[in-house]
């Protein structure tokens, strides 16, 4: 099994952008190829980006309210999760990006994906501020469950469609934990909310994106997660929302 070392931390705070991204940079190792100096410049830009305008989340869910209801946004669902869980992105700089999503900073995860998009690809997504990703499967599903009669939970389908701002990514797939991910999720687990870059020994390295974020459930084939302003005033960082839908 490899190492992970934490290399630095992102912490939520009410410091200003300027004082978290200078924070953020003097952390980061110096990379060596032009690559990988776009890459840094993209997650500086990721960490400083101020969150859109409340009206236009606003918007956003307005939208999204035929599918999701506000009113059972605080009920419970199986799947191992609550109302307020801790998601985070990582992955190799060139690998596939994952997402772990736990009740709490230090439980173990509930569910973690594997999506068919780069990292360093849904990095310089999100430096634009406004990141959605959807995920689509079919109720129709080949995969058997132990009980045919019952439904399974939406979060513990095995396969989805991913968009990534309405452009079409492949796919997404649910996995097992590995200790790679363990080694992350516990490096980071002291971070609330932040990103940055974790060397990995023998080379390489990891970067990530990690927040709270609020879960509304709109039913048993409909749920959302909307990354959550550390002040909730809206100008933490980059506004992301991932949509679970059955169609």
């Amino acid at each position: 099994m490899r190492t992970i070392m934490p290399k630095t931390f992102t912490s939520s705070s009410s410091s200003s952008s300027s004082s978290s991204s200078s924070s953020s940079s003097s952390s980061m190792r110096c990379l060596n190829d032009e690559d990988e100096e776009e890459d840094a410049k993209m997650l500086a830009a990721v960490k400083r980006q101020p969150l859109p305008a409340h009206d236009a989340i606003s918007r956003l869910r307005w939208a999204l309210s035929a599918v999701i209801p506000v009113g059972r946004s605080r009920r419970r669902h199986p799947g191992g999760l609550g109302a307020r869980v801790t998601g985070t992105l990582f992955g190799q700089r060139r690998g596939h990006v994952r997402l772990a999503f736990q009740q709490d900073a230090r439980a173990p995860p509930a569910l973690i994906l594997e999506l068919s998009t780069a990292t360093c690809a849904l990095v310089r997504e999100m430096a634009s501020g406004l990141v959605r990703i959807a995920l689509e499967c079919d109720k129709s599903s080949s995969y058997p469950i132990p009980n045919p009669k019952a439904s399974r939970p939406l979060v513990e389908e095995p396969l989805w469609r991913a968009y990534c701002n309405g452009k079409k990514c492949e796919y997404a797939m649910r996995r097992e934990v590995d200790g790679a991910d363990t080694e992350v999720l516990r490096a980071v687990e002291n971070v609330t909310m932040g990103a940055g870059v974790l060397p990995v020994a023998g080379g390489g390295e990891v970067m990530y994106m990690r927040a709270r974020f609020e879960r509304v459930v709109g039913g048993k084939d409909s749920e959302a997660f909307y990354m959550m302003s550390p002040d909730g005033g809206g100008n933490g960082g980059p506004e992301l929302s991932i949509y679970f839908l059955r169609v």
